[in-house]
């Protein structure tokens, strides 16, 4: 390999392992025991699966107090009021249902992504997801990765010499860039919530596990919780029509499961 290509390349893993450390730092925040405090169930569901899912537990806590209903064509509308509630998620979401929305586009209007993103705030407070700017730092610099081992390739390709050393100079730079951009993607494919959120998920699903049928549950906070904590299934499970019709469901054309996806045999 030329002297070029080896700055190349040193470059590439000196960005990986400065996104690396990006990644691994915590906030101020989380010194604090995440278990200390059980975070609502839409902070539970944006830990989880993001502004998507924290919007939907909000739409199931609305359902409940009868504020919301499934539209036509897989929307969700408004019926009614809020209710009695003080929850900002809960109140931005349907104070964004002006009209019927689709889950997907009530995630993105003003007044429902203002409220997540605020709840967002606490939680990286909280240091149960990443800072932003280290997020998007570590993203920018794990972008740039397979760049640069590009760039190394293409300086062995013109290097001075005959063309098998310069072919020669680029099977080498690829054996020692490759490692550098697989591992560049799967830190991008690291979500935002940091170890402190997992463990803290693992801990209530291990402690609330997803029961066989609905009628062993008849607290509204625990479904809310249950559909924070596992998605698609608490949904079929407990709001099997709300959530097809409503288009809530990832996967709407599937038969609702009979039992319980997450329990042993």
């Amino acid at each position: 390999m030329t002297t070029g290509m080896w700055w190349f390349i040193g470059a590439a893993w000196g960005e990986l392992l400065l996104a690396a450390a990006l990644l691994r730092t915590r906030s101020r925040g989380s010194e604090a025991t995440a278990g200390d405090e059980v975070p609502p169930p839409q902070a539970l569901a944006l830990l989880r699966g993001g502004r998507r899912a924290a919007v939907t537990v909000a739409l199931v806590a609305l359902h409940q107090r009868g504020a919301v209903a499934a539209g036509r064509k897989h929307t969700i509308r408004a019926n009614g009021g809020p209710g009695r509630t003080s929850d900002p998620v809960q109140l931005g979401v349907h104070g964004a249902l002006h009209r019927a929305f689709a889950l997907r586009t009530l995630a993105l209007r003003p007044e429902a992504r203002q409220a997540v993103d605020a709840l967002r705030g606490e939680l990286r407070g909280a240091g149960l997801l990443r800072p932003a700017a280290r997020q998007w730092g570590a993203r920018a610099l794990l972008g740039c990765v397979p760049l640069t081992v590009v760039a190394g390739a293409a300086t062995g390709l013109f290097a001075p010499g005959a063309p098998g050393a310069s072919a020669a100079n680029i099977a080498v730079a690829l054996a020692v860039g490759v490692p550098t951009v697989l591992a560049a993607v799967a830190l991008l494919r690291l979500p935002p919530a940091t170890r402190a959120a997992g463990r803290l998920l693992d801990d209530l699903r291990e402690r609330h596990p997803l029961p066989a049928h609905r009628r062993e549950v008849t607290d509204g906070r625990l479904v809310q919780l249950y559909v924070a904590l596992y998605g698609d299934p608490a949904l079929a499970l407990f709001l099997p029509r709300f959530s097809r019709e409503g288009g809530l469901l990832d996967r709407p054309d599937e038969e609702r499961p009979t039992g319980n996806p997450y329990a042993g045999p």
